[in-house]
């Protein structure tokens, strides 16, 4: 199978897409060429390099850490398109004008390497017509490759075929986008917007129009259409907010311009106060100001019957939310069609006419409806996509329902659904998804890059992938192995959002306990995220029972399972996907190795509940830092090391990348970062097996361990005085991060004095047990229970 390389590539354009997908092919190590036209003044790369101070500044962050933007080499049309020929990967990633982007490709066809592929970022022009602007040599080698704004975040990436290009080419694509930079490809026909922007776009315009039929605040209509749906927080306007205004009134006029056939045609045009807006410059997020805006504290959105700002205040009426909270989706549904309520009526006209969009344009749109709803999934976030929601909520009844509303004249076209909803349960099943165009169900791709993703993102009503053989199991745990390789042992936590509580700690020993007698090794791994830290409902509860000696005891537990982590007599391997804090980023920290997706957030957050890291993570930092010493010929000067360790842990910052935490010190530079969460476990599972083909020996306990002792505690609290002086801390914030000091420079002992692990254990554990009995911090562990917050006391 072909194999592609990129050794380095270029992108053409370095406006608000261009830059970040330069910036994400920075972050898995390729390096990049970032061309724009040259400035009319002073320095001829002035364009470039002002893109690359906005993604210094940009929140969230395009880049995993800061120094990967010297990957990035700026150039202009005018002076380097020689460099073409160094790179085998080249996006253009222009303004979206069919006529730029032909001018372009005209310049740069005669410096393209002759195996280079090249690809154009566009949204929705037609990949065929630009590649037919290409010498005839390079249309094998295009394609489209769509992006998803931010490029980083963003799971999604679309692929368009034209006519002529190469199939071997596009799978090592489609190989490549998904391994190395970490995406879900979804192959797209090339029509109109493709696939998820064609679908979602349709769902705001369907949404936009109901709103205005009903007349609903848009307010009202984004406290429906989010999370209660199973739709992002955002919502509806909210999210046209986020996209740009701007942005959505292109993507709608290329609805408009473009597909005249379409029975929905009609509705393909922006509302005159969208239009208003954009003319005004109130695109949205990127101006501060569009259909909401922020008004000090004060969130507000645009009142159309006013033709003013006034605060949002919509919320969902209760019999609607009744309705929304009934567990059958069926019923769900029919309550939803049922009601008279307006919202009512909202949430069921749009989901029908979205239902019936999709069917009508299966055949056009999508090769199948499992590309389809992954497209919706991971462009637009619905926990479902629509064809999921209607086949979960009882296919052949909603396309009855669909059908007497197409009737009644209540849709939004009068088009009839196809044949083929009517002759089946869904279209969704275990032999594949159901293909409207081959009249059949497509299986999932057979490319050897999904080998590595054991447990895939699957759809309602596929074949359910085989969760491995139980070994063992408690109520925190269970120990079980899997078919890739049944000599390594899995962990998984099964606590709610895999918090850390006793019957996690009990099952960890336990399991590595079995692990050690019947096993090659270990691997921890279950979804994400991987643990948001200790169980604070128990240690609250323990605390108003006044409980301190059981606590103790839980925290020395705790200890112990994070030694058992670090000593277990076979390899342990930690896989981690999104959040590990607290106590979670001290079972990484002890772990024999980690695979960490570069989308992992990773921090010791005690400090917001008033707490210090107990389970290991301040004695790891002391271990570290007393070996760094060693290693720089200077054993009695560790204090510098711990600075910006006391900084992290008394902040209770959280990384924002794997790479940062390789950084801070949470995870080593000889760890393995993925960039796609879905081959954690196939990664994990072969670097568990390698520590044992290497002959693994667990680590010796370290002696004689060096600390920064009273002199470094008494520094660290000159730093907290001013502080605290300044209106910085308040004075438990002060308490807090003298224990956290304390424990990082092993107590009130000498300076330089040598300790033992267990020492260091002792230490935390007494600084943590000595602010569990402050009023302050208990305040603080309630406070974060009831409202998820951290409170400043």
């Amino acid at each position: 199978m072909y194999r592609l390389n990129v050794r380095k590539a270029a992108v053409l354009g370095a406006g608000v897409m261009g830059a970040q997908i330069a910036a994400h092919l920075a972050n898995a190590k390729v390096p990049v060429l970032l061309f724009d036209l040259p400035a009319k003044q002073g320095d001829s790369n002035g364009i470039v390099n002002q893109a690359l101070d906005g993604l210094r500044k940009l929140e969230p962050s395009p880049l995993s850490v800061k120094d990967k933007l010297q990957y990035i080499d700026a150039a202009n049309y005018q002076q380097h398109l020689a460099l073409l020929g160094e790179c085998d990967l080249v996006i253009e990633a222009i303004a979206e004008r069919m006529d730029w982007k032909n001018e372009l490709y005209a310049k740069i066809a005669p410096h393209l390497a002759p195996h280079a592929l090249i690809a154009s970022n566009t949204s929705g022009l037609s990949i065929n017509a630009l590649g037919s602007a290409l010498p005839v040599e390079l249309q094998p080698r295009f394609c489209g490759i769509h992006f998803f704004n931010p490029p980083r975040y963003m799971y999604l990436v679309e692929i368009i075929a034209t006519r002529q290009s190469d199939a071997a080419t596009l799978d090592a694509l489609e190989s490549w986008l998904t391994s190395r930079l970490g995406k879900g490809v979804i192959r797209a026909l090339d029509t109109p917007n493709f696939v998820a922007n064609r679908i979602g776009v349709f769902s705001i315009l369907s949404v936009m129009h109901h709103t205005a039929r009903l007349g609903l605040g848009f307010d009202e209509v984004d406290a429906l259409t989010g999370t209660r749906i199973g739709r992002p927080k955002s919502a509806t306007f909210r999210t046209a907010d986020v996209v740009g205004l701007d942005t959505l009134l292109h993507v709608v006029q290329t609805m408009c311009d473009t597909l005249s056939d379409d029975p929905w045609h009609s509705y393909f045009t922006a509302p005159a106060w969208l239009k208003g807006l954009v003319e005004k410059g109130a695109l949205g997020q990127k101006t501060k100001c569009g259909i909401f805006r922020k008004a000090g504290k004060e969130i507000q959105v645009l009142d159309l019957v006013k033709r003013e700002y006034r605060p949002a205040t919509g919320k969902v009426a209760e019999e609607v939310d009744a309705i929304l909270k009934l567990k059958n989706p069926a019923e769900k549904f029919a309550a939803l069609r049922n009601s008279s309520h307006p919202q009512a009526q909202l949430l069921w006209s749009s989901f029908r006419d979205v239902f019936h969009y999709c069917a009508t344009q299966l055949e056009t749109v999508a090769d199948n409806a499992r590309d389809l709803d992954l497209a919706i999934r991971w462009g637009f976030g619905w926990s479902q996509g629509p064809f999921e929601t209607w086949q979960a909520a009882g296919w052949k009844n909603i396309a009855q329902a669909i059908q007497e509303d197409i009737a009644a004249g209540r849709s939004m076209s009068s088009s009839p659904l196809p044949a083929w909803v009517f002759e089946r349960e869904g279209v969704h099943t275990a032999q594949g998804s159901w293909s409207a165009s081959a009249n059949n169900y497509r299986s999932r791709s057979t490319l050897p890059v999904y080998q590595r993703q054991l447990f895939p993102e699957m759809l309602l009503g596929e074949a359910v992938a085989v969760r491995g053989s139980t070994v063992w199991e408690n109520d925190g745990v269970r120990l079980w192995t899997h078919a890739a390789d049944p000599g390594i042992a899995i962990i998984s936590f099964k606590s709610k959002m895999h918090t850390v509580g006793a019957e996690v700690l009990d099952g960890l020993i336990t399991a590595i306990g079995i692990a050690e007698k019947d096993f090659d090794g270990v691997v921890v791994w279950h979804e994400a995220p991987f643990a948001v830290g200790a169980n604070l409902k128990q240690i609250a509860d323990a605390c108003t029972a006044g409980a301190f000696a059981q606590l103790e005891a839980t925290v020395e537990k705790f200890q112990r399972a994070s030694q058992t982590l670090k000593y277990s007599q076979v390899p342990t391997v930690i896989a981690v996907q999104g959040l590990a804090l607290g106590g979670g980023c001290e079972f990484v920290m002890h772990a024999s190795k980690r695979v960490l997706a570069l989308e992992s957030y990773i921090g010791l957050v005690e400090a917001g509940v008033g707490l210090i890291p107990a389970g290991g993570g301040c004695k790891e930092f002391a271990i570290a830092a007393a070996e760094h010493a060693a290693r720089t010929a200077t054993p009695g000067e560790v204090f510098n090391f711990l600075q910006p360790v006391f900084m992290t842990i008394a902040m209770a910052k959280v990384c924002k990348s794997a790479h940062e935490a390789v950084q801070v010190g949470f995870a080593s530079p000889s760890d393995t970062i993925l960039f796609n969460p879905n081959e954690l476990l196939h990664v994990a599972l072969k670097e568990a097996r390698a520590l044992v083909e290497a002959g693994y020996a667990p680590p010796l306990h370290p002696r004689d361990i060096t600390v920064a002792g009273r002199n470094g505690i008494a520094t660290f609290e000159m730093m907290l005085v001013n502080m605290q002086k300044g209106g910085m801390i308040s004075a438990h914030d002060y308490r807090v991060a003298k224990a956290a000091a304390t424990a990082l420079c092993g107590g009130n002992v000498d300076t330089g004095s040598k300790v033992d692990e267990e020492w260091l254990l002792t230490v935390e554990r007494h600084e943590f047990v000595k602010l569990l009995k402050t009023p302050e911090t208990q305040a603080r562990i309630v406070h974060m229970l009831e409202t998820g917050k951290p409170l400043r006391n």
